[in-house]
């Protein structure tokens, strides 16, 4: 059975947050979605053209003087109601987290124990950096968007990256503890 493509749901979602062109949905993924969904900007015109395909959206093109021509892509009712009907269905299951850095701690038993508290430090300092930008992207939406109401449902995913990775934070200062053990 195929997978189905997340990633127009995504797409239409933020049609909703009054993104209208391939740039501004790649501006408001690279600066919100990416920290949990992975979108590539090779994805977003041909999952666009997808949409209007399935008659999901529609687009408009301005004509530009020495300029390509602006398309603006706008959610249709029948997108609403696939949108609607998306976030309405059970999730199928917990995501697997792909780690590189965890997949490289899992076979380091012959590694030597510098090399491994070396990595198991730059993952924290990554972390707290992470943490860090979490921290201004709250700042950002409570000073831009108070007033939104979705802006409430961004600050309940924003929640999530911030815990998820303070949990993180903790859990690599105790592996250097142990690291320190060895």
């Amino acid at each position: 059975m195929a997978r189905e493509n997340q990633t127009k749901y995504a797409i239409l979602g933020l049609l909703t947050t009054g993104c209208r062109s391939g740039y501004s949905i790649k501006q408001m993924i690279d600066g919100s979605l990416n920290y949990f969904w992975k979108v590539s900007y090779g994805q977003i015109y041909p999952t666009l053209k997808q949409l209007v395909d399935e008659e999901f959206a529609t687009v408009e093109t301005t004509l530009q003087d020495k300029k390509p021509d602006k398309k603006e892509y706008y959610i249709t009712p029948k997108g609403k109601q696939a949108l609607q009907e998306w976030i309405q269905a059970p999730f199928k299951e917990l995501p697997t987290e792909k780690n590189e850095f965890l997949l490289k701690l899992f076979f380091s038993q012959h590694e030597e124990k510098n090399i491994i508290y070396a990595q198991l430090s730059e993952y924290l300092k990554k972390l707290h950096e992470r943490y860090q930008t979490y921290q201004s992207i709250e700042h950002m939406i409570n000073s831009s968007y108070a007033d939104k109401h979705e802006a409430q449902f961004w600050l309940m995913t924003l929640d999530y990256g911030k815990r998820t990775t303070k949990a993180a934070i903790e859990w690599c200062e105790c592996s250097m503890k142990k690291i320190d053990q060895l």
